[in-house]
């Protein structure tokens, strides 16, 4: 069942059938071709509630800078285009439900501090109906109301606060708000078996926490798909593979032209269930029919978060910061942690090559054969020297870990050269001393002697902590910060 694995090799052949046993009776099954399937995310409604009446006082923000808001609203609307706000202003409960009723029971609320005792009067509405929300306070004329957001916060509500002169806070408020109710939307389409914190692969865990449904792809599909790859289309593809390649170095055409097939056939099975996300367990089960590094890679670019060796953690973050930040991410192994370079290393087979979205530029890349079963064909990635990162990975579904960097190296491993994964990358760190004790934030509980579960970490282009600080309000979970 698991030819050619090696250190890798996730389970024996016993434990591969069990966790597609275990699929069966805990995952909805994929659809066939021929059944109806949910549609894609589209737009979200999200409410944005101006909270009390605008004044010419110091103790409430005038007119004329609640119309500006307004006006900011329609921009960001139009410019995030996955998003719809229903405007209205609510001075007391009774006007609150109101306008929360016209947005729908889907819509989380964006709620803008016109005056004093506006918030602390609609406020509890939005929480008796379990909504996210984000406060914007325009400091010192939008009234005093924004220092209750702590406490709301110690409460456990979903609640967090942009206290900000910048009407721009606005729409990155709306981009982090639109992610809950994406995600209620979304299906995952998965190959058990799992890795990670046991939360995150039990499907009805993740259908209450996020509202993702988690799908299992039907026994025997990967491979009748896989069979009915059209031959020339693939070739087409790997020959694209092969002209945009800085360099070929140890693969052979047909390696390509098999790495390209087991692409199409992933696409296939993404398309006909109608997925936003994908995570296969059964890699390397895989490997020998087609190496499936360039499909994810590909998915990952265009927009589809794909996670290989199982892990429902990363795949879960993947998606998230999908829909906050239209970016791809590098899942990939923490290959080390160096004290004298003050600097962590991130290494894997699957690298997405647009970084910065679909629309971005691609990185440069090599084409090389899998460093541990000497064959196939993956992508070796050459990133940006010093590209400031993000590394992150939601666990337990209740915590989301987070530490920066700045990418010092990217080292091009030499032809024969069988060193680990192929795509590697050096960051430095705050404090690589802190990062090695530190490593989980003691967030990762008995799990952190789970190998997977401790070793993944999924690389973005940019500094996001601060939103993610945001996002953890709004989806309930608490933020560690590594280093």
């Amino acid at each position: 069942m698991c030819e050619q694995c090696t250190r890798r090799e996730f389970i024996g052949t016993a434990g591969a059938l069990g966790g597609m046993a275990w699929a069966a009776s805990n995952l909805a099954v994929g659809s066939e071709p021929s059944k109806p399937a949910p549609q894609a995310p589209s737009k979200v409604r999200i409410c944005a509630m101006v909270a009390g009446a605008p004044a010419d006082q110091s103790w409430g923000a005038p007119e004329a800078k609640i119309e500006a808001a307004k006006k900011r609203l329609a921009e960001a609307e139009k410019n995030l285009g996955n998003v719809e706000f229903v405007v209205g202003q609510a001075a007391n409960a009774e006007e609150a439900a109101r306008l929360l009723e016209k947005a729908g029971p889907d819509a989380p609320v964006l709620a803008i501090s016109a005056s004093i005792f506006g918030l602390s009067r609609v406020m509890p509405v939005v929480f008796q109906q379990r909504r996210p929300a984000a406060v914007f306070h325009l400091p010192v004329i939008g009234g005093h109301d924004w220092c209750l957001v702590p406490r709301w916060l110690e409460e456990g509500q979903r609640v967090t606060l942009f206290n900000s002169s910048d009407l721009g806070d606005l729409e990155r408020a709306a981009s982090l708000l639109r992610v809950v109710p994406l995600l209620r939307r979304s299906r995952v389409l998965v190959s058990p078996p799992f890795k990670g914190t046991p939360e995150s692969s039990a499907a009805d865990k993740v259908k209450e926490r996020l509202g993702v449904e988690l799908v299992a792809i039907p026994d025997g599909r990967y491979d009748e798909v896989l069979a009915g790859v059209d031959a020339a289309t693939a070739e087409a593809d790997a020959d694209g593979w092969i002209k945009r390649a800085k360099q070929v170095v140890e693969p052979k055409r047909e390696d390509v032209v098999k790495a390209a097939s087991a692409g199409a056939a992933l696409e296939r099975l993404i398309d006909e269930n109608r997925v936003q996300a994908l995570c296969v367990g059964t890699c390397m089960r895989w490997l020998p029919r087609g190496f499936p590094c360039l499909g994810f890679s590909r998915l990952n670019g265009r927009g589809i978060p794909a996670a290989c060796d199982g892990d429902a953690d990363c795949v879960l973050t993947m998606l998230i910061m999908q829909y906050a930040f239209h970016r791809a991410g590098f899942l990939g192994n923490a290959a080390g942690v160096d004290m004298a370079r003050n600097a962590f290393h991130l290494s894997h087979c699957s690298a997405p090559l647009k970084m910065e979205g679909p629309d971005g530029p691609e990185a440069p890349y090599l084409l090389r054969r899998h460093a541990e079963l000497r064959g196939g064909a993956v992508p070796e990635v050459h990133y940006r020297i010093g590209q400031k990162l993000t590394f992150t990975k939601m666990v337990h579904l209740d915590s989301l870990l987070v530490f920066t960097g700045k990418i010092i190296e990217v080292p091009e491993v030499p032809a024969g050269t069988e060193r680990g994964c192929r795509t590697e990358l050096v960051a430095e760190v705050a404090d690589a001393t802190k990062l090695l004790y530190n490593w989980g934030g003691g967030a990762l509980g008995a799990s952190g002697k789970d190998y997977y579960a401790s070793l993944h970490r999924v690389a973005y282009y940019g500094d996001y902590t601060r939103d993610l600080r945001h996002l953890a309000h709004l989806l309930g979970l608490r933020l560690v910060e590594e280093v």
